[in-house]
């Protein structure tokens, strides 16, 4: 049995000095080997207590929860005062561009979907420069060309901002055939954009309702008869027009033929998706896409976090 006085020094040179374990060694005549299993048994004997103290107003224990919860790499939680879009959406677009400053790099490649979330991640986006980043396209066009919350201009509008390189998806994300979906799928430049974003690294993603006035009804991008069908078999949301259930398995409708992009297998296969969604309405959408293992990291609301967390470990929290 090691003395606990030799334990204490150690512990006391390593944690409070701030040593290194070769250092300690040295000066204790140990080999490193056994320095460290020295520190391990401090810890299992209780000479060392580690506290990790979460910083004041912060929602680390509810983010650690969730990602415990549902297998997620990494929860970020912001605070809003109300469920309403506008007060969420710029919040969140704040924490995901926050999160994207520390993890992107040079020789990646990102995926871009489209929305409005996304549009408030890029505004608050700080300028970089990663002249080998690529940004892509994963989703073809949709709407009016004009549109901020599209495609191609938020695939555009992110690469400047990060000094990145862009590839843009030259085709509509919707079209009125299987038909004209397979002839466009034979373009080289379609086809070679959508491999390249199948290799993706990463992608960001935002998580859409299939509500009656939600923006894919409002741009004429479906019709409230699609909508209609598409819950009736039991659609609860979509990342990139691929609609998926509460379970976040693929539903399959006829519209799933008549999209360019990425479907739901590819967009799992992508290691790192990021998913930025909250507020009113979008409850059951989260849910199914961290229930599917459709995304990575979540960004989202204290409302839904809280709802999620409540869902897995009700009696925790009501201790709590």
């Amino acid at each position: 049995m090691t003395d606990n006085t030799l334990l204490y020094k150690i512990a006391k040179a390593y944690y409070e000095d701030g040593l290194t374990q070769d250092q300690i060694g040295k000066r204790f005549g140990l080999s490193r080997i056994k320095v460290s299993r020295l520190l391990q048994q401090a810890r299992q004997s209780r000479v060392v207590q580690i506290t990790i103290t979460p910083p004041t107003d912060s929602f680390g224990d509810i983010e650690r929860d969730l990602e415990m919860a549902y297998g997620l790499d990494e929860v970020i939680v912001v605070s809003t005062f109300s469920s309403e879009q506008a007060d969420v959406v710029p919040r969140l677009g704040a924490a995901a561009a926050g999160y994207l400053a520390r993890c992107l790099g040079d020789q990646q490649l990102l995926d871009l979907s489209w929305g409005s979330t996304l549009l408030a991640v890029i505004e608050a986006l700080a300028p970089q420069n990663l002249p080998d980043l690529r940004v892509v396209q994963m989703l073809g066009g949709l709407g009016r060309a004009e549109s901020e919350t599209y495609g191609a201009d938020l695939t555009m509008r992110m690469a400047q901002t990060l000094g990145a390189r862009m590839r843009l998806l030259p085709s509509p994300g919707i079209v009125s055939s299987k038909l004209v979906r397979d002839a466009l799928l034979q373009d080289v430049n379609i086809a070679e954009t959508l491999a390249l974003a199948a290799r993706a690294d990463l992608a960001l993603v935002g998580i859409g309702a299939p509500l009656a006035g939600s923006v894919i009804v409002e741009a004429g991008i479906l019709s409230d008869n699609d909508l209609a069908e598409l819950r009736a078999l039991g659609a609860v949301g979509d990342i990139a027009l691929r609609f998926f259930d509460e379970n976040g398995n693929a539903v399959d409708h006829p519209i799933n033929d008549h999209i360019i992009g990425l479907d739901l297998a590819q967009i799992r296969q992508i290691p790192r998706v990021i998913g930025v969604a909250g507020g009113e309405g979008k409850y059951e959408v989260i849910r199914g896409a961290v229930r599917g293992d459709l995304i990575d990291v979540l960004i989202t609301d204290e409302t839904t976090a809280t709802r999620l967390l409540h869902e897995k470990i009700p009696d925790r929290l009501a201790i709590a």
